[in-house]
């Protein structure tokens, strides 16, 4: 999910082509994304530099090091990526809109050339996602607004290192970058869960591999405890979305559905108060997104697993998988899933 809803949700320039998009949505994209790239300046002239903030010149040397890695030890692309900085002076590089039905968790979609029909809209300035989500709540929709600190462009174009996520500590950075780069590893139309369940697993596992390769025991230990608490939330959730998938299917009154919908939605916020980006309110758009980033999670760790832990191994039967068609690529990981749970 986004880096204030998880991990960053990926906008594609392609997105910025919409064929069905308004034309004021595409010229935000089209301004934004082109202000993004006019801020990039590369990586070794910033280094060179002898005014360079001491804490800023550490964080790229760091980035620097975290893309090396990336590249050598867990086979992610080498395309000019991730070698230019850009300061944007706000929080975020996106705010993402989500939003769904009230008594549904399926997200409206909006599509796209390219990328395909996508469960989100972004915008470059909070105002105006924030404008659009009241738009969606006065339709009576479900509605979230979730910061994203970064996104792909699949190599479209180098993505630069921004400040949104170049933080202090590395394991903001790490997270970030292995997470984009796997998009650009791999990608397919109309099927964000495969996307962004795939990037995360490969997020978790470079992570643990780079905090291993640094000998960062307490970190690791940390980690583990993070994910741990994190997969039993996933399991809350899951539980939480089968009744109220459930509620929504019966015939109970709208008051009543309302009212067993808002305990449901409590218990979560309850559930979630120790996990990091804890949410104080859950709603169907928050566990739409919620379920982009972590759905297939456990099914590639399954698939991780039973590749011996060979990435390569991995990356290939996660290609086999996008090959296939939609039910088929959806019933195999539903396999895994259940093979994940025995």
């Amino acid at each position: 999910m986004p880096r204030s809803i998880g991990p960053a949700l990926t906008v594609m320039l392609a997105v910025l082509l919409a064929g069905c998009a308004d034309l004021a949505y595409y010229a935000q994209a089209v301004g934004g994304h082109s202000a993004l790239l006019q801020a990039a300046r590369p990586v070794p002239a910033l280094l060179a530099d002898p005014t360079l903030e001491p804490g800023l010149r550490a964080r790229l040397e760091e980035a620097r090091a975290i893309r090396a890695f990336a590249i050598r030890e867990l086979g992610l692309p080498d395309n000019g990526s991730y070698e230019s900085y850009a300061d944007l002076r706000r929080p975020y590089a996106v705010w993402n809109v989500f939003a769904a039905p009230e008594f549904s968790l399926d997200l409206e979609k909006w599509c796209f050339i390219f990328v395909g029909c996508v469960p989100y809209r972004g915008y470059y300035r909070e105002a105006e996602a924030q404008a659009f989500a009241r738009q969606l709540r006065a339709q009576g929709l479900d509605v979230e607004v979730g910061g994203v600190a970064a996104y792909s462009t699949l190599g479209v174009y180098a993505d630069p290192l921004l400040n949104t996520f170049l933080g202090p500590g590395n394991e903001s950075t790490a997270r970030t970058l292995f997470h984009e780069l796997a998009h650009q590893r791999l990608f397919i139309k109309d099927d964000p869960a495969f996307n962004e369940s795939f990037a995360t697993a490969v997020e978790q596992e470079g992570l643990r591999r780079w905090l291993a390769a640094a000998g960062d025991g307490e970190s690791l230990a940390r980690l583990a405890r993070r994910q741990q608490r994190q997969a039993a939330f996933d399991t809350r959730v899951g539980e939480s979305r089968a009744r109220l998938r459930q509620l929504y299917a019966s015939a109970a009154s709208a008051e009543e559905k309302q009212r067993a919908k808002a305990a449901i939605m409590a218990g979560l916020a309850d559930a979630a108060a120790g996990l990091p980006r804890a949410r104080p309110a859950f709603n169907n758009a928050v566990l739409g997104a919620l379920g982009l980033y972590r759905r297939w999670v456990p099914a590639f760790e399954v698939l991780l697993r039973s590749a011996g832990g060979d990435l390569p191994a991995f990356f290939r039967q996660a290609a086999a998988l996008a090959r296939l068609s939609a039910p088929e690529r959806e019933e195999a990981l539903s396999r895994l899933l259940a093979a994940g749970e025995l």
